[in-house]
């Protein structure tokens, strides 16, 4: 391997992003021709952009995965949860410290999968956490499993002979279950990306960023190619926009084997942390009573 010369060790430190990550821990642990480092780039990006955001004043979390491995990486202060925990540890820093600006990274196995549940729920009460959902198509860091974002007929170990079950569209589901926010591109397209995580940033409320990534290691040597640029090839291909889906009222059938990829909500609503504040005030100063609770049945049954 050739040695690094001085000439290119001052044009890395040169680096207009370097302010942002710990430059002991380089290179990556990521497998060669990983996305990871695209979407770490992108979110790099999005926080450069946006001139106002202070990285001290920010929490990045994750759980287990690839992915998890990110926040290691930032110059900031990290939280590194178990398999799936990543939004409920990530929930509770929020609620106790609401100034502070709280990222969670993770895969499609750790997401979606485990922490699924968490996900849904961190939507439905609308409260101000950004997550960035790394999805390479199947348990990239134990062996390549297939997870819920697998497309059907892929292989992975433990679907040699074709994936039965359907892709889980989580940021539509994200969307439906009461975001703010909620998105998904592909490693294919890094400004996309990186808007997405200015306006996830900016966002007052639960905004969900997912990015479809290669994993030349596992998911594409079986399906794809091992080929990084191969892969990129084939995520731009195999990507239709949910404008074009929702104008043409396309069917999950005429989408079959497509990433559907785009904005899927922007709106604005009540943030959670916000609406806790309010309602210990109200308690405090009088203005908010508790309510006598409404007898059930099995009361009146007993009563009776």
């Amino acid at each position: 391997m050739m040695e690094t010369t001085q000439k290119e060790t001052k044009e890395r430190e040169k680096h207009p992003l370097q302010k942002y990550f710990r430059k002991e821990r380089f290179p990556t642990m990521f497998c060669p021709g990983c996305g990871n480092g695209i979407v770490m780039s992108a979110v790099m990006r999005a926080i450069d952009n946006l001139k106002d955001f202070n990285v001290d004043n920010t929490v990045f979390v994750s759980g287990i995965g690839c992915a998890g491995r990110i926040p290691g990486y930032f110059l900031a202060d990290s939280v590194h949860t178990t398999h799936g925990r990543a939004i409920p540890v990530a929930t509770g820093i929020k609620m106790f410290k609401p100034d502070l600006e709280v990222i969670v990274f993770g895969g499609d196995g750790d997401i979606t999968a485990i922490g699924g549940n968490h996900l849904l729920h961190a939507a439905r009460r609308h409260i101000d956490l950004t997550v960035v959902c790394v999805n390479n198509l199947n348990y990239g860091l134990t062996g390549g499993q297939f997870s819920p974002t697998t497309p059907v007929g892929a292989s992975t170990y433990t679907t040699p002979y074709g994936n039965i079950e359907g892709f889980f569209d989580f940021a539509e589901l994200v969307a439906l279950a009461g975001a703010a926010y909620s998105a998904r591109w592909t490693t294919n397209q890094p400004g996309k990306i990186t808007k997405s995580v200015e306006k996830a940033l900016r966002k007052k409320g639960f905004a969900y960023v997912e990015v479809v990534s290669q994993c030349p290691t596992s998911f594409g040597r079986h399906n794809v190619s091992a080929k990084p640029k191969v892969f990129l090839e084939w995520l731009k291909s195999n990507s239709i926009r949910v404008d074009e889906v929702r104008d043409k009222c396309m069917t999950k059938i005429d989408v079959e084997g497509k990433l559907v990829v785009g904005e899927f909500i922007d709106v604005e609503l009540p943030e959670l942390t916000e609406e806790y504040k309010k309602l210990i005030e109200g308690i405090k100063d009088g203005t908010i009573k508790a309510k006598k609770p409404r007898l059930d049945w099995l009361e009146l049954a007993i009563r009776a």
